[in-house]
């Protein structure tokens, strides 16, 4: 096992990754989910090994902190001891109630595991970058739409068939929609489009490719078959002919000297940047009960994506007492309880409440992020998490879907690369406030770390007293302006 990843690589389980408190490893079980028996040995194998912290990123995936060289490799050793198999390679991911959910307009694991197939027989496991992916999603209760992706294949139904809508760099609303075809056609349009990211190396994605290189993908299904294609320049950023073999094996792509490309998404994670997970409110955020037929899923979340891990453990063992079949990761930092009956459900949602879960999804605490900040990040400079329960708290009704709230413990940004409403960024003058930005840019002004939610508390103060009706948040700070709000939140320290 590698002692440690470069940042910004993807901390598989076989590759830690170095953060501010400790090594991180993220690992994504391959049947999709944990029986309550294996959560629980992996928490108290991660109590043993790790800083007693454990999450749920915004993508789904499970997070263990604060390990050593040494104590990696014995978790390691553990996972396998439990028999828990974890995902490796280009994730192709799909929703977390895929295969279940009677809503769903088609299964889409079949065409997903034909992408992995697909992926590995055409080498491109080795050329993409750690942070390439694609979603696989075929509708129903819990969709993907605010999962970003490199590649998304989406089921829409067409009469009394089912076709795959596929497009590329983004999520369900802001990516690029290149074709609508059938489930064959569609996983090869996907692999040709990670081909030509993978000709422009391992920091590429598909926002880097070219007009040129999109329109080809895009006529894909409209034009004769790959097999009798005349040879089409690799220089121009084209398909090339297909020689022996598959098509999908035979394609040689390049790139274009057009420059006009899509244009970038930010993704995030907790605690170190998983891409493509954006902190908008997804139409359908896993938490609460979805009807599955014959049984319900109850989904909980994890505060701002982390737990202490004896927390989770006790509710593991809470849903094993009642019965609980498997638990599922899923984006949005949560997790579905699933083969419980109603009485199961309200039982165990009573008990994931008082464990201090989020059991409703207006919980103010699913818009603000968060990162671990200090203490527990030695990156971090201000108490992320202690300020945000306290907004959070305080100011729950004023808190819309429309406000972004994100605390940083440094610049890095980690929990939200993305630009946000307010951002609170802890470097050594204090607290600085971000006003429409990122954690990086330069703060608007400042309070001592520990006085930062109180500053807070006064510009959503001025909200409540200047909001107009029918006026979101979002809106009424944008009336005050950049500079006001930075006044409000300087005031009376």
């Amino acid at each position: 096992m590698n002692a440690f990843s470069r940042r910004g690589a993807c901390p598989a389980l076989s590759a830690p990754m170095q953060t501010g408190d400790g090594l991180l490893v993220r690992l994504n079980p391959v049947a999709g989910g944990l029986a309550p028996k294996s959560l629980i040995g992996l928490g108290e194998s991660a109590l043993r090994h790790g800083n007693g912290i454990m999450e749920v990123t915004a993508r789904g995936s499970l997070q263990i902190r604060g390990l050593t060289a040494d104590s990696a490799r014995l978790l390691a050793a553990e996972v396998d001891a439990l028999g828990i198999a974890v995902r490796s390679g280009v994730p192709v991911e799909v929703g977390p109630l895929a295969g279940i959910d009677p809503q769903e307009i088609a299964d889409p694991r079949p065409l997903a595991e034909r992408m992995r197939v697909a992926i590995e027989e055409a080498g491109l496991t080795a050329r993409l970058g750690p942070k390439v992916s694609v979603v696989v999603d075929g509708g129903g209760q819990l969709s993907l739409d605010a999962v970003t992706a490199d590649v998304r294949l989406k089921a829409v139904g067409a009469g009394g068939d089912v076709l795959w809508s596929v497009s590329v760099a983004g999520d369900g609303r802001s990516s690029r929609l290149l074709a609508t075809v059938d489930a064959d056609t569609s996983r090869d349009i996907a692999v040709a489009a990670l081909r030509m990211v993978a000709e422009k190396g391992r920091e590429a994605h598909t926002r880097d490719l070219s007009e040129r290189q999109l329109i080809s993908l895009a006529s894909w299904h409209s034009v004769t078959p790959l097999s009798v294609l005349p040879d089409i320049s690799p220089s121009r950023g084209e398909i090339g002919n297909s020689r022996a073999g598959s098509p999908l094996l035979a394609l040689e792509i390049g790139e274009s000297r057009d420059d006009n490309a899509i244009s970038s998404l930010e993704g995030e994670m907790s605690g170190r940047t998983e891409r493509g997970a954006q902190e908008r409110r997804p139409v359908g955020r896993p938490i609460g009960l979805f009807s599955l037929g014959s049984n319900t899923a109850l989904g909980i979340a994890l505060p701002y994506g982390s737990m202490p891990v004896q927390n989770l453990i006790d509710l593991a063992s809470e849903a094993s007492h009642l019965d609980a079949t498997e638990i599922r990761l899923a984006p949005g930092r949560a997790m579905l309880f699933l083969g419980l009956s109603a009485s199961a459900c309200s039982s165990l949602q009573g008990s994931s409440s008082a464990l201090g879960f989020v059991t409703d999804p207006a919980d103010p605490r699913t818009r603000i992020a968060a990162c671990p900040g200090a203490p527990a990040c030695a990156s971090g400079r201000i108490a992320t998490r202690a300020i945000a329960e306290t907004i959070a708290a305080q100011n729950a009704d004023l808190i819309d879907t429309s406000l972004t709230l994100h605390v940083s413990g440094c610049a890095k940004g980690c929990a939200h690369p993305g630009a946000a409403a307010l951002t609170l960024v802890g470097d050594e003058n204090g607290a600085g406030l971000v006003v429409d930005g990122t954690a990086k840019a330069l703060p608007a002004a400042y309070r001592p770390g520990y006085d930062a939610a109180r500053g807070i508390a006064g510009i959503l103060a001025a909200l409540r007293a200047q909001r107009h009706q029918g006026e979101t948040a979002a809106a009424c700070l944008a009336r005050l302006g950049a500079a006001g709000i930075a006044e409000l939140y300087r005031r009376n320290q």
